[in-house]
């Protein structure tokens, strides 16, 4: 317990599965949550429930594609709470491991935009705070896709990008008590891979995805993910950037 005690963490995608599990884990260890995600009535409960644990959390609805929405987090984190200590990049959106060639426009645009450039608004805009506090963490939710290619194409280029992104930010920011890392989750049961979700996945692809798992060391749990974040979250992982973290049981070992 305790081990984030008087830090404040923006966590985006908020309002449910990871995002929502790092938020109620963070909160039991001492943090302020400042949470984000376009569903505003799924983002107040998990703020409500945070607050009758016994916590502190701020609903601040936004998308991560928007500058403008980013920046509002952000002054209205500095105006509750008076800084920023730690920022979790989860919010993304699956491409339904859709092959190259069934890939629209629309689809490459919204992945990327979600997936890759949200983060980078989100990382741009927070260290222009951390900067000036000379401290922060910076954890960016990637996926096993981003290192093995094994989704659809936008969404395994998205991840690739962020893993690229996370290690340049270390690079720039390396000797100062600037981090930032990545925890890339296996398979995870969430809003983007219920069985309804999976139903809408290209079936050939998945196939070939398949192939390529072992599958019998079992999923992961939120939790998992959680756990993991919070650990490069805290000063245990003083000494860790540019760092990705692979929490998928050895399922593509």
């Amino acid at each position: 317990m305790d081990r984030l005690k008087g830090k404040v963490a923006i966590i985006t995608g908020a309002n449910a599965g990871i995002g929502e599990g790092t938020a109620e884990l963070f909160a039991k260890e001492g943090a302020a949550i400042v949470l984000v995600a376009r569903r505003k009535e799924k983002l107040k409960a998990v703020a409500e429930r945070i607050k009758k644990a016994g916590g502190q959390a701020l609903a601040v609805p936004g998308d991560v594609k928007s500058v403008a929405d980013i920046k509002n987090v952000l002054e209205q984190t500095i105006k509750t709470f008076g800084k920023v200590d730690i920022l979790i990049n989860n919010a993304g959106i699956s491409d339904r491991h859709t092959p190259t060639i069934k890939v629209t426009d629309e689809l490459w645009k919204d992945v990327i935009d979600t997936d890759l450039t949200g983060v980078f608004y989100f990382c741009r805009e927070a260290l222009k705070y951390m900067t000036k506090a000379k401290s922060g963490v910076i954890i960016n939710v990637s996926s096993i896709c981003g290192i093995y290619g094994n989704a659809g194409v936008p969404y395994s280029a998205a991840k690739a990008g962020v893993n690229g992104l996370t290690r340049n930010i270390a690079i720039q920011y390396s000797g100062t008590n600037i981090r930032c890392n990545a925890v890339c989750p296996g398979p995870t049961p969430t809003e983007l891979n219920t069985p309804e979700q999976l139903a809408k996945f290209d079936p050939e692809f998945m196939e070939i995805c398949e192939r390529h798992a072992d599958h019998s060391v079992g999923k992961s749990e939120v939790i998992d993910q959680a756990n993991a974040i919070l650990f490069l979250a805290s000063d245990e992982a003083r000494y860790i950037t540019g760092q990705l973290l692979v929490v998928d049981r050895g399922m593509c070992l």
